[in-house]
């Protein structure tokens, strides 16, 4: 984009949008043969799987990702879904462990706060390829990229589990025809060491008390709550308005979270103790929220925004705006410093959300209390600081370059900055071990 209006071009590319919608057409024609009561426990019978253009085109993609007809009909199943009562959720969330101080929620993610269950881990920067398909580990000591394998197609995310023992990575269906499914890396060793296949598993987070790994559903539009070891399904919570469903962040007490809308320029509120979509909130005109942070002493969230190139300032117990505070163009990810006095701001350059190369890229740094923007840093010859986290002694923050095939390594001191080539399109990457008790999800929202 050269100019003129923001152009919010779809963040995937037109084929990948297409079947988004044929999946929800199809599964819709096939309500017709399922009725009215019908539930995915049962075998779905009709004359042929690929019968019709539109059910026909959806095989085909199944095939190419290497999936068959059967697949195909499983899927739309699963689309269909059922009533939520028919699921059992796990008990209602009471378990959280209480905050180390109240009034600081980052109290133990400083750098001497690193967990005992992390001990035996390898210091790494895993990062997810969207293009490629590879997760490429960088030693931090280094700067270098030390291995390079295939986890799963369209990978989007890195994701710590609650307890500390298992890196997921997560993927939706996305780029190059992508097969929805999570794969664990186990930290000690660097190395992928199984692959669960789910319908769509764009990004993860895991209920404060442990319980449930909340896997986040996009393109259904739903937060599927799972087993956080198995991945086998306790129930989901629908939200059919908030197209683009993403990034979240959880109250001081656990007791509700609140997820951010793409495409519908929305926040979603999800119950965490009755398990229910307790309200949408429609934001003032003209945003395209993107990631979420609360603030230490839990008395407001702030949320990028990539339209309005700033942080929205939000009441969560009140879900309202109450501000708004300017950060740099195309306002992306969110992490706080390791003794939880400033918040990093990726600013991605660009409001296209295909991306830009060599954008007006930037990280602002915002003092937690007087939330004010304290440093800009930006990148020489422009850039696209995207996802990513800060090092376990808070020295570096490392954010992925996502349309400029590059890692960034920023130190957090002056903003000085080092780049690491790794090619394709780098996403959601994390840092491993990171300091605290236990891990909400996404890159590493430690508590």
């Amino acid at each position: 984009m050269t100019g003129g209006a923001p152009v919010r071009a779809p963040r995937r590319p037109g084929r990948v949008m297409n079947l988004r919608f044929l999946y929800g057409a199809a599964a819709a024609a096939l309500a017709v043969f399922a009725g009215s009561d019908f539930d995915p426990a049962q075998s779905l019978t009709i004359p042929s799987p690929c019968d019709g253009e539109l059910c026909a085109a959806l095989c085909r993609a199944h095939v190419e990702a290497g999936r068959t007809p059967e697949d195909f009909i499983a899927r739309a199943a699963y689309e269909l879904g059922a009533p939520t009562t028919t699921w059992k959720l796990p008990p209602a969330n009471l378990g959280m462990p209480p905050l180390v101080d109240p009034k600081n929620v980052y109290a133990s993610i400083a750098a001497s706060d690193v967990s005992p269950a992390t001990a035996g881990a390898l210091a790494r920067v895993y990062v997810p390829n969207l293009i490629t398909g590879k997760v490429d580990v960088i030693d931090p000591a280094t700067f270098q990229v030390v291995d390079s394998y295939f986890a799963i197609p369209s990978p989007q995310h890195i994701v710590p589990s609650w307890d500390l023992q298992t890196l997921w990575v997560t993927g939706d269906i996305s780029y190059r025809g992508g097969h929805a499914s999570v794969a664990a890396i186990d930290p000690k060793t660097g190395k992928l060491t199984r692959t669960i296949d789910l319908p769509d598993a764009y990004n993860m987070y895991f209920t404060p008390d442990g319980r449930s790994a909340i896997v986040v559903a996009e393109a259904m539009r739903r937060l599927e709550f799972r087993d956080p070891h198995t991945m086998e399904l306790q129930g989901y919570i629908a939200a059919p308005r908030c197209a683009g469903i993403n990034h979240a962040d959880f109250s001081l007490d656990g007791a509700y979270a609140i997820f951010t809308c793409e495409y519908d320029d929305m926040l979603a509120k999800i119950d965490l103790v009755h398990h229910t979509l307790a309200g949408m909130l429609q934001l003032s005109p003209g945003h395209i929220p993107q990631d979420i942070r609360i603030a230490p002493d839990g008395s407001a969230f702030f949320v990028a925004d990539l339209l309005k190139d700033g942080l929205i300032v939000l009441d969560g117990d009140a879900f309202k705006e109450t501000g708004f505070i300017p950060t740099g163009v195309g306002a992306h990810g969110l992490y706080p410093s390791r003794d939880g006095k400033r918040l990093y701001i990726s600013n991605r350059g660009t409001h296209n959300l295909g991306g830009e190369r060599h954008a007006q890229g930037s990280v602002s740094v915002m003092d937690f209390a007087t939330r004010k923007i304290v440093a800009t840093w930006t990148i020489p010859g422009g850039g696209s600081p995207d996802m990513g986290n800060v090092s376990a002694d808070g020295k570096t923050l490392w954010l992925s370059g996502r349309y400029d095939g590059v890692v960034y390594a920023f130190d957090t001191d002056d903003g000085a900055l080092k780049t690491i080539p790794v090619g394709g399109m780098p996403h959601g990457l994390t840092v491993w071990p990171q300091p605290g008790r236990y891990s909400l999800g996404h890159t590493g929202n430690m508590r």
